[in-house]
């Protein structure tokens, strides 16, 4: 007896819940690793970390927050790990998008056109996506997988996307490396990355422009 998955579970709605779900069990897994491993990592080559670069590239699509790589990165390499968390991050995106244009994203597109709603939340993005895409960016607790996939799904313009996350994720990047440079212990580190006050109100400031930003970016295109 074989099995059918639903028509209306697409390739995007199953990678939506696998990014979901799979972030929360890798974080774990990498806390335990990085905690366990400390003197391990701490001896790393460049090579080696080269390759542990290209390694997250693929694996921060969906399975390893860049928020916790740029705190291991920053505790191990310190302001060195400004570039590799950079590639790191735009890898990401750039595989989020070929792992969606290689499902079936015209059948998601023919979906939205039979749902108004839908389409028109689409159509916002689509009208002011550089400024949807950066105000996403800058909130430390939209998801990074989750946000990408949307964008890709979308249909926004990669430049955009690229250019948006960029300018968007530079400043929470820069905070999650930070702290993780300051850190005397990893696992202290891990387990309250935001235990500097300063820190803390810079997460909330952050979040609190960007709900704003895509607040006033959404009242803009209802007029």
């Amino acid at each position: 007896m074989k099995l059918s998955i639903p028509k209306s579970v697409t390739g995007p709605a199953l990678l939506g819940l696998v990014l979901s779900v799979t972030p929360i069990v890798f974080t774990s897994l990498l806390t335990y690793f990085a905690v366990v491993h400390e003197a391990t990592i701490a001896s790393f080559t460049t090579w080696q970390w080269a390759l542990i670069t290209l390694a997250c590239s693929i694996t921060s699509a969906g399975l390893t927050p860049p928020t916790m790589l740029a705190l291991i990165f920053g505790y191990f390499l310190g302001w060195g790990a400004v570039l590799p968390i950079f590639i790191i991050n735009f890898g990401g995106i750039l595989f989020i998008n070929l792992l969606v244009h290689w499902l079936d994203h015209d059948r998601f597109i023919a979906f939205l056109n039979r749902n108004p709603k839908a389409q028109s939340v689409l159509d916002r993005i689509l009208n002011n996506e550089l400024e949807v895409i950066f105000f996403a960016k800058l909130s430390p607790i939209l998801p990074f997988g989750l946000t990408n996939l949307m964008f890709a799904l979308s249909g926004a313009k990669l430049r955009n996307i690229l250019l948006g996350g960029f300018l968007g994720m530079t400043p929470r990047t820069l905070i999650a490396i930070w702290s993780g440079h300051e850190a005397r212990e990893i696992k202290a580190l891990l387990e309250n990355p935001n235990q500097s006050s300063w820190t803390q109100i810079i997460i909330v400031v952050l979040i609190l422009v960007s709900i704003a930003g895509l607040w006033q970016v959404i009242q803009r295109s209802l007029k």
